[in-house]
């Protein structure tokens, strides 16, 4: 099943899990006016999907196709593993991949070794512990030595970068010739936008870099230094 790319359209999720991810999950996408099937084994924990939850609670396991085809496993988009145990996300986010062809496959893993391993395999993992410690290290260390994002392969990652006096009053594409990098976007004055080619840094920018991680030191180099006028 091919993700539908649009902005409006509506979606189906499944999730297998109704903890705090879970629950917060299912409330989300309603709230965005998807349709969601939330899967766990206790009963009591659908308690944390509210009175206004208007989506399905199955009771059973999310590894099982019977229970899978109760949530409608096969007119869904997504499908999102976040129990409590490795395991059974795993084996949950390959069912839903492998047997019922879910593109949109996310699964919790709490060992960052082994998620490691099933990103490897398609299947996108949330590992917990290394989220956790990697949003604790970008507050605590100087800017550029973790970025925001970084892709699975270890190549590309993406930096939030306040401009430097000396680059303000210059353009985008010279900043993004100069550092090896490209300006994914702009947070200026509250919001959010897009450069073009005439567009020039203002002071107060902040700039969301992407960039191969070989050219990282280089990047930062060139954003101290400001622009090379010769």
């Amino acid at each position: 099943m091919k993700w539908r790319r649009c902005s409006v359209c509506h979606v189906h999720v499944v999730i297998m899990g109704c903890g705090r991810v879970g629950s917060t999950l299912a409330r989300s996408l309603e709230d965005r006016n998807h349709t969601v099937s939330v899967i766990d084994s206790e009963p009591d924990a659908f308690r944390r999907l509210g009175p206004g939850f208007n989506g399905d609670k199955i009771t059973g396991y999310g590894f099982d196709q019977a229970v899978l085809e109760k949530a409608g496993i096969r007119r869904a988009d997504a499908f999102a593993a976040v129990s409590s145990g490795d395991n059974s996300n795993i084996i949950a986010a390959r069912v839903a991949r492998e047997t019922f062809g879910i593109q949109q496959v996310v699964a919790r893993i709490y060992d960052p070794g082994r998620a490691e391993v099933y990103q490897r395999l398609g299947i996108t993992t949330v590992a917990t512990v290394k989220w956790t410690a990697d949003q604790v290290l970008r507050r605590i260390l100087p800017a550029g030595a973790e970025p925001d994002f970084r892709d699975p392969s270890g190549t590309i990652r993406l930096d939030q970068v306040p401009v430097s006096e000396p680059w303000i009053g210059h353009r985008t594409v010279d900043f993004q010739m100069q550092s090896k990098s490209r300006i994914a976007w702009i947070d200026r004055l509250g919001e959010g936008m897009l450069p073009t080619r005439d567009t020039v840094i203002q002071e107060g920018d902040l700039l969301h870099l992407v960039m191969r991680e070989e050219n990282a030191a280089h990047a930062y180099k060139v954003i101290d230094a400001g622009p090379d006028e010769s």
